[in-house]
């Protein structure tokens, strides 16, 4: 399975309004649900008028188009990671995933995925 990485710096936010985030913008992750407004975006486009904003994220997916009937993709991956006690977070998009990492760990998390066969692209 082949993963691709991303260079910019990620932060995910967490928002009272989504008047300050410009959604042409590439990247942008929403989720708008009944107790929160969260934001993954760019680090360079993370709106001024967050209430919490957690900088220092990067980010790699699953290349390809991943069909519903696949099991155990995101599974596979956050086990190898938790075993070298690094913490992910997980967005999910209709066609595949999207994995953050902390910057301090990502070089590591991406050496522990290659050596359980996925490649880098």
């Amino acid at each position: 399975m082949k993963i691709k990485t991303f260079a910019s710096p990620f932060s995910i936010c967490k928002l009272n309004d989504c008047s300050e985030v410009n959604f042409m913008e590439p990247f942008h992750f929403y989720a708008r649900t009944d107790e929160e407004i969260s934001l993954v975006c760019p680090t360079e486009k993370a709106p001024v008028n967050a209430l919490v904003c957690d900088s220092g994220w990067c980010m790699f997916r699953i290349e390809g188009t991943l069909d519903f009937s696949l099991v155990g993709i995101l599974s596979k991956i956050s086990g190898i990671l938790a075993e070298h006690q690094i913490s992910i977070f997980a967005v999910s998009t209709y066609n595949t995933d999207y994995i953050l990492v902390k910057e301090e760990n990502f070089e590591t998390a991406l050496q522990h995925l290659q050596a359980h066969g996925f490649e880098l692209i």
